[in-house]
């Protein structure tokens, strides 16, 4: 079993603050006391990916899967037409699951209340025999929510206010930097190594706490110290492994983007891939990477931020730069003069990712068109023909 595929598992056993709405949710989701739908409140990747894993192993066989799971986004699709699909029972499976992204969408200009009159009444009469998650990733939950961020505050008043009135609500909190490590350790030691504790807080902090990333690095340095066959992880090897090389680069891929130059940009994300333990399928987690960095362009763009000083006030703790790309990361917000074009670049980074997730042929090709597109010299007219 690998690093993330024992990601629930690892929850479960970790008794840890950061991951016990998750661990909540899923015995939820394998038992009796299952709700017709779920709101995932948040956007910390790693926790919806072990939400979004245990719901498939409960509910979606591998061999039903094209026909029992559903992922929609709702800028693409109506929320009435997700409603009906869920509503009806289907013919080729058992049960049916369905993720409903950009649910930012129902919270828009106009007060939707066809939209949410409509929800109502499906939770009143649900299909047994159907689950529905709402996936509420365009706020941000910081550990310790009285820090949380106005407009985000506001924003999920109102989920709890609509949505949950009728769904489950499962905040995915930022895992903290201590429940990190001691979930580096506890994953490790699962598998038969000892990470010392030095090591897997220069792990979580070379990597500033991003869990998705701290994953996939930990499985990569799992295989190393197996190959190696040693049953200890040390400093230097997480500064072997896991070097800042790897961060510039991301960097350098939203420099490049930035600066509209395409063949180089591509040329990034060629070594990205090829740097990637797991090449292609590491894409996910580059594309999350992508949507971070553009969110925290747009709070330094909205902002006007000139100077790191500025920075820090601005971004708050798990939302925060290497402190290596900060001055880069603020000549780039600077260099988008409007606004709307970090909010579109969004939306295209946020349809890559329903499409990664729907297994596409080509993983690859997903994303040299995502890069394409946002380092295009028109992304509005990219926007209209995607």
């Amino acid at each position: 079993m690998s690093a993330r595929e024992g990601l629930e598992a690892g929850a479960s056993r970790s008794g840890l603050k950061s991951f016990a709405g998750v661990e909540r949710f899923l015995a939820e989701v394998r038992g009796d006391a299952r709700r017709p739908g779920y709101v995932l409140l948040g956007d910390e990747a790693l926790l919806y990916e072990m939400c979004r894993k245990g719901v498939m192993q409960a509910l979606v066989p591998e061999e039903m899967k094209d026909f029992c799971l559903h992922d929609l986004d709702l800028g693409q699709t109506s929320i009435f037409e997700a409603l009906d699909l869920a509503q009806t029972p289907s013919l080729m499976a058992p049960f049916q699951v369905l993720f409903l992204r950009n649910v930012k969408t129902l919270y828009g200009r106009g007060q939707k209340k066809e939209e949410f009159k409509a929800i109502d009444e499906y939770f009143r009469r649900p299909n047994p025999q159907a689950l529905i998650v709402f996936i509420a990733d365009h706020l941000s939950l910081p550990q310790d929510l009285r820090k949380m961020d106005m407009t985000d505050k506001e924003r999920a008043e109102k989920i709890r206010e609509t949505l949950g009135e009728v769904c489950g609500v499962v905040e995915l909190q930022h895992v903290s930097e201590d429940d990190a490590v001691r979930w580096v350790r506890r994953e490790a030691e699962a598998k038969g190594v000892r990470f010392d504790e030095d090591a897997a807080r220069e792990l979580v902090d070379s990597l500033s706490a991003e869990m998705l990333m701290v994953a996939s690095e930990l499985e990569k340095l799992l295989l190393y110290a197996g190959a190696m066959k040693r049953t200890t992880v040390e400093v230097g090897d997480v500064e072997t492994m896991v070097s800042a090389a790897k961060q510039r680069s991301l960097y350098e891929l939203t420099d490049a983007i930035s600066l509209k130059d395409a063949p180089r940009a591509l040329g990034l994300l060629a070594g990205l891939l090829n740097a990637s333990e797991g090449g292609e399928d590491a894409a996910i987690g580059h594309v999350f990477t992508l949507a971070k960095t553009f969110r925290q362009m747009l709070v330094l763009n909205e902002k006007q931020v000139k100077d790191q000083r500025a920075m820090w006030q601005v971004l708050w703790p798990g939302f925060r730069v290497a402190p290596f790309a900060a001055d880069a990361l603020i000549a780039q917000a600077r260099r988008y003069k409007d606004r709307g074009e970090l909010t579109r670049g969004l939306r295209l980074i946020a349809r890559a990712d329903l499409e990664l997730r729907s297994s596409p042929a080509d993983k690859k090709l997903v994303l040299e068109r995502l890069v394409m597109r946002l380092a295009g010299k028109s992304m509005t007219v990219e926007m209209e023909g995607a």
